[in-house]
């Protein structure tokens, strides 16, 4: 048995019949009416980072275009058959719940899936994206996915809704500051490093978002370089201290985590495995990353760069790259540092007294979900 924190030999799990934790005993404690199982027994798996809106887009774009290709594909082809939208949501939650997840840090540029998420079958954390190129404009952006944020706060508890930024690149500076300064923030996700270009862009002002900015005849551009990285041109537009999900960070350095852990202690790290392979095919740098005691965290991304919804796959993509991280690592990683991610930790991610984490059976690197 895996408690979330380590692995727990001749140890029993007792829950009553709504799946709440009474205790983990000793084998020769727990009585007589004990189910043994193959494999490990796991708490739920907590998804940090998804997409579910873009579910209708799997297999839509081809594998290892590189970031910008990809996103102009996701921008060009995401309404293509907006038909299809609904029933990929409900059958991509579906398959989430079979996986294993129970909680999922979900991004949002639309109101597509409240129409699933308020049936109840996972928690969400809802994560209302916001992008603004030009820097005149912030304020009409931010009002219009404001109002999306409150939509999402009509139905889900004001703690489970954040207004955040998308990327370094594609969030002006005045909009940057507008986010940062919106009282119901408590927690943001940012898709941090993901492309080598972002880095070009904020040392140098070249690269594959020059081309990008150029092509878009911005009146000015988003972010002016500033000959630092990305990470620490925006982290200094937000309060110290600010609770943050780095999301990716292929391109992230060892300076850039010192910046961080300095500037925002409480940050998680979120790794898309599945989803840098298939954008790009290349993954962190995640033996520094681990070395750097940063507190990491999984995610499956979109249907529309991954071909499941599972975290245990991306434990499987990890394990390919990296044989030496020990699988009971990568599964805290899935479990209790995800609900510490997503500030849930009072009820997932570990098998601890008074939790309800979900309970997950893993055999054979398959998943089965038993609570």
């Amino acid at each position: 048995m895996f408690d979330g924190y380590r692995m727990l030999p001749d140890k029993v799990l007792i829950t009553d019949h709504n799946g709440t934790v009474v205790d983990i005993a000793d084998t020769a404690d727990a009585g007589d009416d004990v189910k043994t199982v193959a494999g490990i027994l796991s708490p739920g798996f907590i998804n940090c980072h998804c997409h579910l809106e873009l579910s209708h887009m799997k297999g839509v774009i081809e594998e290892h275009t590189g970031l910008l290709k990809f996103v102009n594909q996701i921008v060009s082809k995401r309404y293509a058959h907006p038909e299809a939208i609904p029933a990929a949501i409900e059958s991509a939650e579906l398959a989430m719940v079979k996986n294993g997840i129970v909680a999922v840090g979900d991004i949002c540029n639309t109101t597509d899936t409240l129409f699933q998420k308020t049936k109840g079958h996972l928690y969400y954390h809802n994560f209302v994206e916001v992008i603004g190129f030009e820097p005149v404009q912030a304020q009409q952006h931010f009002d219009s996915y404001r109002a999306i944020y409150d939509d999402y706060c009509r139905h889900f508890d004001a703690q489970q809704v954040s207004l955040t930024p998308h990327a370094p690149y594609s969030v002006s500076t005045p909009l940057w500051k507008l986010l940062a300064a919106f009282p119901g923030n408590g927690l943001l996700s940012i898709h941090n490093q993901e492309t080598e270009d972002e880095t070009e862009w904020f040392l140098n002002g070249t690269g594959g978002f020059k081309a990008l900015y150029e092509r878009l005849q911005l009146n000015e551009v988003p972010v002016v370089p500033e000959g630092r990285t990305s990470l620490q041109t925006y982290g200094n537009y937000l309060p110290q201290g600010q609770r943050l999900l780095f999301i990716h960070n292929v391109f992230t350095t060892a300076e850039d985590i010192r910046y961080a852990q300095d500037r925002f202690p409480e940050a998680s790290w979120c790794l898309c495995a599945n989803a840098n392979y298939y954008i790009t095919n290349r993954l962190p740098d995640i033996p520094m990353l681990q070395g750097a005691g940063i507190r990491l965290v999984l995610g499956t991304d979109s249907l529309a760069s991954n071909y499941s919804l599972s975290i245990w796959d991306e434990i499987l993509r990890i394990r390919q790259h990296y044989p030496q991280i020990p699988v009971e690592q990568m599964l805290s990683w899935a479990t209790i540092n995800g609900a510490k991610a997503l500030q849930i930790q009072d009820q997932y991610g570990s098998f601890e007294k008074g939790k309800t984490p979900g309970v997950v059976q893993i055999v054979n690197d398959t998943i089965n979900r038993l609570v």
